[in-house]
């Protein structure tokens, strides 16, 4: 089932959540609505989900307008962050509601709920616990209930408000891993929310990463962290150092390194902001060709990439870099160093009125 969001949206009172929305999913994909809190991507899941009525445009499901449909009418599987399970009710009793509580002519047999209850439990790995309540889950096998009642009904679309929200970070993984398999096995279309960039870059197939009532940039998870379309996207994909620099025949100075800036997007010279990936910084002992003077401040060595800060000698401006182990094993770096940095690679962007 594809969905098409057409010239979408919503005021609440004089706050604008969604300023004319346009997105294409296509049948069988799982798609991440990434972004800041207030930033809009809650709403358009409600908006899709028929939760929400837009204040202007249309919601599309398979080339049908069901702008104002409902969600039961839409076929929506919908899981929220925080479960929602009926704690009076069984595990068995909370998958099987949806399918109770529809009109009794469309309302399977008791057989038939039965059956699929418990064919959901085994998919979602819970069917030992179909007599257990709520409250004798874990808060990982909770939203896996969430999930299995969320299917129970047969949506044509499976949507997702921030699902692993209230799970520790181990949990949290290990359901991510999950549910990129049980989606891959069936196919549904799906949308989940998210603000953790990791969570978005390692699930979906496509993200969306919205900001101030409007999406930024839609893209693969490669595409979006390699190739930014817009200062923001770059800002809030992944860790980044920033500097204020300016453009001087097609070259700038960043960091110690000059770096080539690409013809498009820019007219002629000027102020400019260049981000830098802390990957993307090389770290010397010695003075090297437009290297730039700075000190080691921290430094976190556990794991497999050594995670370092370290601040300018002429001005004081911190930045981060991250290395190898061998490379720091090389460097023999400790708090208080004197080093040289350069910048490896860097993207470039205008400044608001900063280039002419």
């Amino acid at each position: 089932m594809d969905i098409e969001i057409d010239n979408v949206s919503k005021r609440f009172g004089t706050f604008t959540a969604l300023n004319n929305v346009n997105l294409t999913v296509h049948p069988g994909e799982l798609v991440a609505l990434l972004g800041p809190s207030g930033s809009g991507k809650t709403t358009l899941l409600r908006i899709i989900a028929g939760m929400e009525r837009p204040t202007s445009g249309r919601v599309l499901f398979g080339g049908q307008d069901l702008t104002g449909r409902s969600l039961r009418q839409r076929r929506v599987g919908f899981v929220f962050q925080h479960y929602a399970l009926f704690r009076h009710m069984s595990v068995f009793e909370n998958v099987a509601f949806g399918m109770r509580v529809k009109p009794r002519k469309q309302r399977p047999r008791e057989k038939e709920i039965h059956e699929r209850v418990m064919s959901l439990l085994s998919l979602v790995q819970l069917d030992p616990f179909a007599k257990r309540y709520p409250s004798q889950l874990s808060g990982g096998q909770r939203q896996r209930v969430a999930l299995a009642r969320a299917l129970a009904i047969e949506p044509a679309v499976l949507l997702l408000d921030e699902p692993f929200g209230a799970l520790d970070a181990k949990v949290r993984k290990e359901l991510r891993r999950w549910l990129r398999e049980l989606h891959d096995e069936m196919e549904l279309t799906s949308l989940f929310v998210t603000h953790d960039q990791e969570e978005a870059l390692e699930l979906a197939d496509r993200v969306v990463l919205m900001n101030n009532a409007v999406i930024e940039q839609v893209g693969t998870p490669q595409e979006v962290y390699d190739h930014p379309a817009t200062s923001f996207a770059y800002e809030f994909l992944g860790h980044v150092n920033r500097f204020d620099c300016t453009v001087a025949e097609g070259k700038v100075a960043v960091c110690g390194g000059e770096i080539a800036v690409p013809a498009e997007g820019f007219n002629g010279d000027g102020k400019a902001i260049a981000y830098v990936r802390p990957h993307d910084i090389e770290i010397f002992n010695g003075a090297v060709m437009a290297g730039r003077p700075a000190v080691v401040r921290y430094l976190m060595a556990a794991g497999p990439v050594a995670k370092i800060e370290l601040s300018f000698d002429d001005d004081g401006t911190f930045l981060e870099a991250e290395i190898g182990r061998a490379q720091l094993h090389a460097l023999d770096l400790h708090v208080g160093q004197p080093v040289y940095v350069r910048a490896r690679k860097a993207r470039i962007f205008a400044a608001a009125g900063g280039m002419h």
